[in-house]
């Protein structure tokens, strides 16, 4: 296995899968490899990830999980896949290739060069020199969610939702993922709030954070988040809050977190089968 796997959780994705490009990132990208994670597409999405799995077995893995259980149980199930799988780097990729595949050298190369830094964030920042095509409407929606999930984090963070992340295996990530997220809707706060309750001292967790301005980034068209869903992000955001910085959650923060073990990495979403 590649010493770099990105996660790309799949969920009826069958018709808007760029196999191609998926393809021909690979072909120059040996030290990388994706596992594709089938979260119980009801479409031939499976077929699609099998076929393609079967041009490029050594840099394509596909896990199929029994039935849907959220984009946030389907990256976390895919993360502990990998990691059980000798990767020392994995991440997770949106499958509609909003943010290019070429950007995880990007993320890769802020890895290494800053041995300090775990944690690399996509961010979506319209820059000169930048090429980020977001509507408008999802933009301010999303710069207002932002503000508030930094206010929760305590962390100037700029963007949490980016589907572009990229983290250094180390016991803390393997702690991180031990349990299920309890939000469905923005498991990447609740990720990144782990990561703040793992480190004892709070300057050291914003260290290990980093947020990389991706040099592009594009909406595509059959996005599955509606208008709605910013509504119930917001009512996870408090429920976030709650678990993570209120009072009584303060006083219960290693029951949360349970130190690692051998059996942290278990998968808990029932998997169909694990074509490797």
């Amino acid at each position: 296995m590649a010493t770099c796997t990105i996660v790309i959780p799949c969920y009826n994705e069958a018709d808007r899968l760029k196999v191609g490009e998926f393809r021909d990132y690979l072909a120059q990208s040996p030290d990388v490899s994706l596992l594709f994670v089938n979260d119980g597409s009801t479409d031939s999405t499976l077929r699609v990830l099998q076929e393609l799995q079967k041009e490029m077995p050594n840099q394509i893995s596909v896990l199929d999980l029994e039935k849907n259980s959220g984009k946030g149980e389907a990256v976390r199930s895919g993360l502990l896949w990998a990691i059980r799988n000798g990767a020392t780097c994995v991440g997770f990729w949106d499958a509609d290739l909003a943010t290019p595949l070429s950007a995880i050298a990007d993320l890769q190369s802020v890895l290494l060069s800053n041995p300090e830094v775990d944690v690399v964030l996509g961010s979506r920042v319209k820059l000169l020199g930048r090429n980020i095509e977001r509507r408008a409407t999802r933009h301010y929606l999303g710069r207002a969610f932002a503000t508030c999930a930094a206010l929760v984090l305590g962390l100037e963070v700029y963007d949490t939702q980016c589907g572009a992340k990229l983290f250094r295996v180390t016991p803390s990530l393997e702690q991180v993922l031990a349990k299920p997220f309890c939000s469905r809707w923005i498991f990447d706060v609740e990720l990144i709030a782990r990561f703040l309750k793992v480190c004892p001292v709070d300057s050291e967790a914003k260290n290990k954070i980093y947020e990389f301005p991706l040099y592009s980034w594009r909406d595509v068209p059959g996005s599955k988040v509606l208008l709605r869903d910013f509504f119930r992000s917001a009512m996870d955001l408090n429920k976030i809050r709650k678990q993570y910085f209120g009072r009584a959650r303060a006083r219960q923060d290693a029951g949360l977190l349970p130190a690692p073990s051998g059996d942290t990495t278990k998968n808990e979403v029932k998997v169909r089968s694990s074509n490797v």
